[in-house]
């Protein structure tokens, strides 16, 4: 009996039992009635097997009680609750399989639930990696279209790159000859320029100089002949430097009306230089037209940009050793004045040229770049950035194509519509000095000028595209660069 009854507690049957239950009490709402059903089944035929292994330790205990024993509980607990009509028919199988088949049905259960929730989690990896996959080949066919447009770009460019024939480079080395000899002239006139101008520069401050101790003295003279008595000023340890002008104060209505002056001389020579250049290349005059304004307005945009970087490096410069009565402002705007040609002027030319190539307002033919405009950036950036020297600084009004006609900025072009409120685009900017116009602009007006500007960016006939100066563009474009003495007059600074 011992052994039965240490079977039946190692199988822990109540247990299993139990789980079983709880476990169809949490899904019962989940299953249909017929799984309910099996559940209920299950559990009773369970019951019925452990009920049996109970009668069958129940009377071993009898037998061992003798043929007596244990008469009185048998007669008053279970007699009675046989009584109640509570029948079990006894298992086919013995004992001992009938508690390893309940066992085994248990861990079966457990098995397949846990490989249920592992299945489940399997397929939601699989479809996550699935997905990424996926992702990750429509990310590499867009990157081998890209690849593939990149490489013809690549062809076409290099088909174009080797369009120079043996005739050219054989000039251009020539060219390229004369142009060392010319470098070596010019270094040389260059040299004693400078050594002109820095003899001006020391003119110009004897000059200033000599100006305020006139001024000093002609103010001690009055005083001395005035009647009344004065009242004393205070002395300074140096009265010359306290009431000297700056430069840039003495100079800035030369200035003025010399740069104000250069701007108009931009629009009656450059501009047409310009415009006769790119007719070789371009049919279209208000293509040309544009090219012109948007070269001269990002001329300005690019040369107040070096303007801002080059005062920002003179206030660094400056800060350890000034002093003086004035300010460091005054001072290194001073400097700036003096020393206009350590302006990278060919920097500004490329970074407009590079603006210039990504605009899509404006287009070119593939065989020629806007190199050819860049005697007019060139000035436009010198003129520019000696504008920015002023106090106020002279700047260019804003511009957009079919804003309303402004006849305080802007004057009709020839071919005008003069009764047209609109302006078609541009021909040249107007010059201000703050809200006040010192030269007017011109532009083209005409009526519609809204609807012909949408209906031309409707036709737009490719996308911008990247201009890359061929070999020999690039080295005719090198050699051009050199500055010529009259670039370096006293004056145009």
């Amino acid at each position: 009996m011992a052994d039965t009854l240490r079977r039946l507690a190692n199988t822990s049957s109540f247990r299993v039992l139990q789980d079983k239950l709880e476990t169809w009490h949490s899904d019962y709402h989940l299953q249909s009635c017929d799984q309910n059903l099996n559940r209920c089944c299950e559990l009773i035929e369970l019951t019925a097997k452990i009920q049996g292994q109970l009668f069958a330790i129940l009377n071993l205990t009898s037998v061992e009680g003798g043929q007596y024993g244990g008469a009185d509980t048998l007669k008053s607990r279970l007699l009675p609750w046989l009584g109640s009509c509570f029948s079990m028919a006894r298992p086919s199988v013995s004992d001992d399989t009938s508690l390893q088949l309940m066992q085994d049905s248990v861990e079966k259960d457990r098995k397949l639930r846990e490989l249920s929730l592992s299945h489940d989690s399997n397929m939601q990896k699989i479809e996550a990696q699935l997905c990424s996959t996926r992702i990750q080949l429509d990310s590499a066919r867009a990157e081998l279209a890209d690849a593939h447009d990149e490489l013809d770009d690549t062809k076409n460019k290099s088909a174009t790159t080797l369009l120079a024939t043996e005739d050219e480079i054989i000039q251009l080395r020539a060219d390229l000859r004369a142009a060392h000899d010319e470098l070596e002239i010019y270094k040389r006139k260059m040299s004693a320029i400078d050594d002109y101008e820095r003899q001006i520069r020391l003119l110009r401050d004897e000059v200033s100089y000599l100006t305020t101790q006139k001024a000093m003295l002609q103010e001690r003279l009055v005083r001395s002949r005035s009647p009344s008595p004065l009242p004393r000023l205070p002395r300074t340890s140096s009265p010359i430097r306290s009431e000297s002008p700056t430069r840039a104060q003495l100079t800035r209505s030369s200035r003025h009306a010399r740069l104000v002056s250069r701007f108009s001389d931009l629009y009656a020579v450059e501009r047409l230089e310009a415009q006769t250049t790119l007719r070789r290349y371009i049919d279209d005059l208000e293509m040309v037209q544009k090219i012109i304004f948007i070269a001269a307005v990002e001329s300005f945009n690019v040369a107040k940009f070096a303007y801002r970087q080059f005062k920002l490096r003179v206030r660094k410069t400056l800060a350890s050793t000034h002093f003086g009565p004035e300010t460091l402002e005054d001072a290194a705007v001073d400097y700036i004045v003096r020393n206009l040609d350590l302006y990278d002027v060919q920097g500004s030319v490329n970074d407009v040229i590079n603006a210039m190539n990504v605009n899509p307002r404006i287009s070119f033919p593939p065989e020629v770049d806007f190199v050819l405009v860049s005697v007019l950036i060139r000035e436009a950036c010198r003129v520019a950035f000696a504008m920015q020297t002023l106090e106020p600084p002279l700047d260019v009004a804003f511009a957009s194509d079919g804003e309303l006609y402004n006849e305080l900025r802007y004057r009709r072009s020839y071919d005008s519509e003069f009764s047209a409120p609109l302006v078609l685009y541009h021909v040249w900017p107007a010059l201000m000095e703050g809200d006040i116009v010192l030269v007017k602009g011109e532009a083209v007006t005409r009526r519609g000028a809204m609807w012909t500007r949408s209906r031309s960016r409707s036709r737009s006939a490719s996308p911008v595209r990247s201009r890359s100066l061929s070999p020999s563009r690039s080295l005719a474009y090198n050699l051009r660069r050199s500055l010529s003495p009259e670039r370096l007059r006293t004056s145009q600074l």
